[in-house]
Order: C-alpha cells, then sequence, then structure tokens
C-alpha cells in the first residue's frame, strides 16, 4: 500500500540569572564578542536555465464536478486519471479500507460525502482561492529548479490538490508526488478554531500558518522530509541537528521566501530569535538540556508548541530547531565543498555540533 508521510513559564534565565548560568553566559558573551557579528552571506546559485515541467493536478476539482447520476462510471473513469492518487484517496483518506464500509456501500458514501452541505460550502471556498493554482506552480517551479540543481537524481514531482475535511495538509506519495490539502490553506480570517476548538492543530498559533504564503513552503517541508529519513538519535542534540538540516535545506529550495514563513512564526518572533541567539544557547546549556532525552523537558524545544518553557513569553515554539539551524549553517561555511546529499548523510550530531565551532551571535 503506498504509504503517506504525514504532516499532519518564564524563568529569570533572561533577568536574573544565578551564578553558575551567569558565568555561562558571560563566558559565550566573551567568545561571542569576537566571533562574526555580520548578517550571513546566502548564495543563491543561478537556476535559470533549468527546464522543470511542473504539472498540477486538480483531484478535488474532477471528483466535486462528477455527475451524481452516473457516479459509478465516473468514479471509474477518476481512478484512471489518477491510478495511484485515487485509492489512496478514498481508501487511506477518506476511510474506506475499514471494516465499516462495505465495498458495496463505497459510492454512496462518496455520493454522500461530495454533496453533504458543508463540503460543498468547503469546496466553494477553496474554489474562491484557489480557482486557479498559477502562482503557487510558478513558486513550485522555482523550488524543483532549485532540487534539480543539488539533486539532480531527483525526478521534478509533480502536485495533486485535495481536500479532505481537515485530515492533511501535505503530504508525499508514489515515486516523488506531492499532494496539498487546500483546505489547510484558506487563511487567518477562516474559522479554523471553532471547527474543533479542543483540537490544538487547529489553536490560533498553528492557524495562523494556514495561508497561501506557507502552501508552498509547508509542502515542500514533508519532501525534505522525506530525503533526511528519521533522526539519528533522540537527544536533544540529535533532534535540533536533524531539524536544523531541515531547515538548511528548506532554505536552499526557497531562497527567496522569508524566513519567518520558513520556520513558521510571526516576524516579531523572528527578529526575537536573531535578537537572542546568545541567551537561547546559554539557556540549552545551562539546563543541561542539549544531551537531555526526555521527552517531556525536550518537546516544547523542537515540537509545535506556541512558546518555549523557560524562555520569555515573547520566545515562539521550537526555538531548539532555529539554533540547529545556525549551527548547520556554521558548519556548511566551514566545509563549503559539502553537497546536500553529503549534508544529508551527515548522522553525528556530536561531530556536527564540534566541527562547526558553533559560537552564537550577541
Amino acid at each position: 500500500m503506498t504509504q503517506i508521510y504525514r504532516l499532519v513559564t518564564k524563568i529569570p534565565l533572561f533577568q536574573e540569572m544565578s551564578y553558575k548560568k551567569a558565568t555561562i553566559y558571560n563566558v559565550l558573551l566573551a567568545i561571542s564578542f569576537f566571533s562574526c557579528q555580520t548578517e550571513d552571506q546566502k548564495y543563491i546559485p543561478d537556476v535559470s536555465d533549468i527546464v522543470v515541467d511542473v504539472k498540477v493536478r486538480r483531484f478535488e476539482k474532477d471528483l466535486f464536478s462528477l455527475d451524481t447520476s452516473t457516479l459509478e462510471t465516473g468514479l471509474t473513469q477518476l481512478e484512471g486519471l489518477y491510478p495511484v492518487f485515487d485509492p489512496l484517496y478514498f481508501g487511506q483518506i477518506l476511510g474506506l479500507d475499514g471494516e465499516r464500509i462495505k465495498p458495496e456501500e463505497e459510492t454512496a458514501y462518496i455520493k454522500g460525502f461530495i454533496t453533504h452541505p458543508p463540503i460543498q460550502q468547503l469546496y466553494d471556498t477553496c474554489m474562491v482561492l484557489y480557482s486557479n493554482m498559477d502562482e503557487e506552480q510558478a513558486e513550485f517551479a522555482q523550488a524543483f529548479r532549485f532540487l534539480k540543481h543539488y539533486f539532480p537524481e531527483l525526478p521534478t514531482p509533480d502536485i495533486t490538490t485535495f481536500i479532505s475535511e481537515y485530515t492533511l495538509a501535505a503530504f508525499i506519495y508514489g515515486e516523488n508526488s506531492l499532494a496539498v490539502g487546500l483546505d489547510f490553506f484558506l487563511g487567518t480570517a477562516y474559522p479554523y478554531q471553532a471547527i474543533n476548538p479542543a483540537n490544538p492543530a487547529f489553536s490560533e498559533y498553528m492557524s495562523r500558518t494556514f495561508t497561501k504564503e506557507h502552501l508552498v513552503s509547508k509542502t515542500m517541508q514533508v519532501l525534505v522530509e522525506d530525503l533526511l529519513g528519521e533522526p539519528s538519535g533522540e537527544r536533544l542534540l540529535d533532534l535540533m541537528m536533524h531539524n536544523g538540516k531541515k531547515l538548511y535545506i528548506l532554505d536552499q529550495l526557497l531562497p527567496y521566501t522569508q524566513d519567518s514563513i520558513k520556520v513558521e512564526v510571526t516576524s516579531k518572533q523572528m527578529k526575537w530569535l536573531n535578537d537572542n541567539e546568545l541567551e537561547m544557547w546559554a539557556y540549552l546549556l545551562g539546563e543541561n538540556l542539549l544531551y537531555s532525552t526526555e521527552w517531556q523537558k525536550i518537546r516544547k524545544l523542537v515540537d509545535y508548541s506556541p512558546n518555549s518553557p523557560g524562555m520569555p513569553d515573547e520566545a515562539p515554539g521550537r526555538t531548539a530547531n532555529w539554533l540547529g539551524w545556525q549551527i548547520i549553517k556554521k558548519y556548511m561555511r566551514n566545509y563549503p565543498e559539502t553537497r546536500l546529499r553529503d549534508l544529508i548523510e551527515l548522522r553525528d550530531a556530536q561531530q556536527i555540533l564540534e566541527k562547526s565551532r558553533y559560537k552564537p551571535r550577541r
């Protein structure tokens, strides 16, 4: 079966520090005084001569335009158009592979789905925003040129759009195909939080990124995740290096996209990250978190969260990932001959840290 890759307290460190923490901070401060204080110089290769053929296939349009009076015939034709995605969509996303829907009931179930008024309204909303996807197609094309530049052996992905009633935002399937759930990119004004107030996936800090501006970046993330595979270990350092690689590669594929979109934070939070690099690093060292495997202690530093425990209210979640990105950037500056494929194959997080000679900026 085709596999879906899912996307899906404040403490006084930054104000009043203990002697131990203050000592670490002062050492780091002294080191940073002698480190380069200029902004990173980003090299962007010229990919204008790379030709890519980007296909965006609109599965939701083809599905919802079926004649319900001859639905069974239409579904057979739809499967012919989408031989890989069609069984995946109906079987795994809509759940027709389960025991609760008998094979003879599947057509009736699909008819009920595409004619259900709330689903029809959701489809109509998607069509208002995405009647055509020329802008997104152009952005994908640019990303795929960079993908071909850095990974010439990879086939150019095709894009399949769909709606799933808020099940999946994006995933990779088949050989190298990308699927985009348009109902996860309807904008900040869309009432996501009213759908299921108890579900953190629809909380304000998450739904803030359910916009057209984030569509390509979030979709490219799953491609990068597939390239990277699993983290090399369970320590915070392992997760930092893994997620730092993810952000670094994403940045190479989307060099003209704002960092705040790739990191999925507000512009204000992005400024906070840039302004507090030294303090964040000192906190991880002072709390002995770098080599911790206690998930409850480190989860919000690397996984989706509205905040990073132990840091000021202004700090977003997943701050350790951002630090991991800075370490990877430093490593790549030290070893410019390293290709992205080579970076992916580097599995020793401690070695990456040591060879990076990372020194946080003030």
